[in-house]
């Protein structure tokens, strides 16, 4: 279908966006419904990047799972496979999947399935494995192990049987707009999100047959004790949602935004598939007690696909309090935020609305050609990585993505349509 005008293209892209119907289907081994991963393949958050240019606690990762599918007895042998360049990489992105931080993922991996029932598109992501020494920060030693063969084999199946007694799965938009109005904005803050997920599993939980009552025990009490469990569930909603929106093939909205550690690279509708990348920022923000910003990894993760839907920093006016926690004030300041936002942005999500300010919808349609004329670039909340593998995070706050991404992007897309002058 042909569009007159950028601006009707966008507007299309929009609209894809807001009818978008994503559902929380399953969990699954991720080589169940990703079929490049076989044996020896790793999937990795961000644009495509080697492993050597992989940061510390991304490399870290890979030990992490390359120990867990048992393909090296040591950390030794496994980093001699990933030396040797026997391990095969994969951008998340590149096969309908996100990856938090380091977003390394494997074959038997349970993964969080969304399906977007308006468009038929699938997306995964991995489970949040709470806080603490975790594999996405980079951690591998033997409690990361430990706790990644639970989720395997415990909480992934426990989750599959209940969410399987639903004709339809959960309404992932139903717990977006419950959690915004309660003060999430689904990057940094998702206790809301995450409690309401757990109001409406655990009923089912205790009434599965087959399933030993001491294993439905360990996972409510995990869902109850990981407040972030929400945000992989989020983030796999954003990708179906922007992978419908990116079938439109035509306009300037941006429709994926992530980080690797090494490149920030964003996507926008009207160049497909094609990477727009420039050397990533580190975060800036507030540092847990005994670090600071020398100790801050540069910034990674797909978890940016939030902000690509309009939430997380996008949205930090229905999260006041994380202003506080990411350093960037109070109120006044995330109402600011927020209306700075607009500036770049196409339109407001319906589905998305805001008391705190004034039942507005959330920021919706990051417009490249809106970043590069105002020079403002789109707020990140992020999580904040040690630069060495195994600390895990050390602190939180927001990063920006460089205009350069915004500038090449326009640049390609003009040319495509043949304003070359």
């Amino acid at each position: 279908m042909g569009y007159r005008t950028i601006n009707e293209a966008n507007e299309a892209v929009i609209q894809k966006i807001i009818v978008a119907a994503p559902f929380l289907t399953n969990v699954v081994p991720a080589k169940s419904v990703i079929p490049e991963l076989k044996e020896y393949v790793l999937l990795h958050a961000g644009p495509p990047m080697k492993y050597e240019n992989m940061t510390d606690p991304m490399q870290g990762s890979c030990v992490g799972a390359i120990l867990f599918e048992g393909w090296a007895k040591d950390e030794e042998d496994a980093r001699k496979l990933l030396e040797n360049d026997q391990i095969t990489f994969i951008p998340c992105h590149h096969v309908n999947a996100v990856g938090p931080m380091g977003g390394i993922t494997s074959p038997n991996m349970p993964v969080l399935v969304v399906v977007n029932q308006e468009s038929g598109h699938e997306a995964y992501c991995q489970m949040n494995e709470g806080i603490g020494a975790v594999l996405r920060f980079g951690a591998y030693n033997e409690q990361v192990i430990k706790r990644l063969h639970w989720m395997k084999d415990v909480l992934g199946p426990v989750l599959s049987k209940a969410l399987r007694t639903l004709d339809e799965g959960l309404n992932v938009n139903v717990l977006f707009a419950k959690a915004i109005a309660m003060g999430d904005e689904f990057h940094q803050r998702n206790i809301a999100a995450s409690l309401a997920f757990l109001k409406e599993i655990a009923p089912i939980i205790t009434t599965l047959e087959d399933v030993e009552k001491e294993h439905c025990t360990e996972v409510i009490q995990f869902l109850a004790d990981t407040d972030q469990f929400f945000l992989n569930i989020a983030m796999a909603a954003g990708k179906a949602m922007m992978d419908a929106a990116r079938t439109i093939e035509h306009g300037t909205v941006v429709t994926a935004m992530c980080r690797n550690g090494e490149n920030f690279g964003i996507r926008i509708a009207g160049m497909g598939d094609e990477w727009f990348t420039a050397p990533v920022n580190t975060p800036q923000g507030l540092y847990f007690t005994g670090y600071s910003a020398d100790d801050a990894n540069t910034d990674m993760g797909d978890s940016a696909i939030t902000e690509t839907i309009g939430v997380g920093g996008m949205a930090m006016i229905a999260a006041p309090a994380v202003t506080r926690f990411v350093g960037t004030g109070g109120f006044n300041d995330a109402l600011e935020t927020s209306n700075q936002m607009t500036e770049i942005c196409i339109s407001e999500n319906p589905n998305f609305v805001i008391p705190t300010w004034d039942f507005k919808g959330a920021c919706l349609g990051i417009d490249a050609r809106k970043v590069v004329e105002t020079g403002i670039t789109p707020v990140i909340n992020t999580g904040i990585a040690h630069k060495i593998a195994g600390y895990g995070q050390i602190g939180a706050g927001t990063v920006h993505p460089p205009i350069e991404c915004f500038e090449k992007a326009i640049t390609a897309y003009a040319e495509k349509l043949g304003f070359n002058g």
